[in-house]
């Protein structure tokens, strides 16, 4: 068992049951891909209010990242990770709250023994797939995507066998098809849900922001501002799809002129994926809101590669050669049903 910042890192399955074992009461699980930021930190408080015993696994599954070149552009940021994790740990147990017990980091053979990760894309080996849901939005965009998050969960699940897991709104179709798998499968955890982690000027914090770099990362606010449109519409009375999803259109459409007309050296291009209106317990598209229940209003973005990379500007962390891929959703809380047009 290696031994970092005072925390233990188990590799293998046998480990962490074992070290799962031993500990007394409720159990909480928040799993990560590593490259952990505020928001993660964030799931992890919130289980420490929840629990005593809390396990963090760090594992970037390649099934759910789309292809070998992302799987291998992925950086590994273990050390940091666990740096981040022992100086929240501080803070905790001078709260008296709960604390992280354990990281679990296994190795791509012990998460999936019988087969490489590569045969689930091709329908091969083991795997789980939860339709409709697993095939809409994202996994429309990223066909096998959901297959890979909704297998390695059901792995992680059963090996540590958690009492509570908690995942992040932002990725709010993720947390459906979750809720969904515990409950199709039987598993007695409790799915909690955390509220998203935002900068200053709304973005919402993820692992890929740090590909972003300065230029690319000020323009891709343009997503929390269409979905923040589309609420405030909401808010005003509109409940009809094309409606909502016409505002997210037009502050695209503004802020894609308005880069069109800066030189290569100072544009960030950028491609919409697609604005969804749905119901927020299936994820199914809606035509109109029922405002005695809400919605969900989702999103998605393609950040292009710089034409331009100026002398010294940072561009991220692959130097702006790449595509930056971001998602958001906005919740549309139920209200009163008057005034809605």
């Amino acid at each position: 068992m290696a031994q970092q910042s005072h925390l233990p890192i188990l590799r293998d399955v046998r480990s962490i049951r074992q070290v799962r074992a031993s500990m007394r009461g409720p159990v909480s699980l928040v799993p990560t891909m590593g490259l952990l930021h505020e928001g993660h930190l964030s799931l992890v408080r919130l289980a420490a209010e929840k629990t005593q015993s809390i396990i963090v696994s760090i594992y970037a599954n390649p099934t759910q990242l789309t292809g070998p070149d992302e799987v291998s552009s992925y950086p590994s940021t273990l050390d940091t990770d666990l740096e981040l994790l022992a100086a929240l740990n501080k803070q905790l147990k001078h709260r008296g709250s709960g604390t992280v017990q354990a990281v679990f980091a296994p190795t791509d053979k012990e998460m999936y023994p019988c087969s490489p990760p590569d045969d689930i894309p091709r329908g091969l080996g083991s795997f789980v797939n939860i339709l409709p849901m697993t095939s809409v939005l994202e996994g429309a965009d990223r066909p096998g995507h959901f297959v890979g998050v909704a297998t390695v969960c059901l792995k992680l699940f059963n090996a540590i066998k958690p009492d509570k897991v908690y995942f992040g709104e932002k990725d709010y179709q993720q947390t459906v098809i979750i809720k969904r798998l515990v409950q199709d499968f039987l598993l007695d955890i409790e799915v909690v849900v955390g509220e998203t982690i935002r900068e200053a000027d709304g973005m919402a914090l993820s692992s890929r922001n740090v590909f972003l770099g300065t230029r690319r990362r000020a323009v891709a606010t343009v997503l929390v501002r269409a979905l923040y449109a589309a609420r405030n519409g909401y808010e005003a009375g509109k409940v009809e799809r094309n409606k909502l999803v016409s505002l997210c259109k037009q502050v695209v459409e503004e802020e894609q002129v308005k880069q069109g007309q800066l030189l290569k050296a100072q544009r960030a291009n950028f491609e919409v994926i697609y604005f969804e209106l749905t119901d927020h317990e299936s994820m199914t598209p809606i035509g109109t809101v029922n405002p005695e229940k809400g919605a969900v209003i989702c999103g998605a973005i393609r950040m292009l590669p710089l034409v331009v990379l100026a002398y010294g500007e940072d561009g991220g962390r692959l130097d702006g050669n790449d595509t930056v891929r971001l998602i958001d959703s906005i919740l549309l809380e139920p209200k009163s049903t008057s005034h809605c047009i």
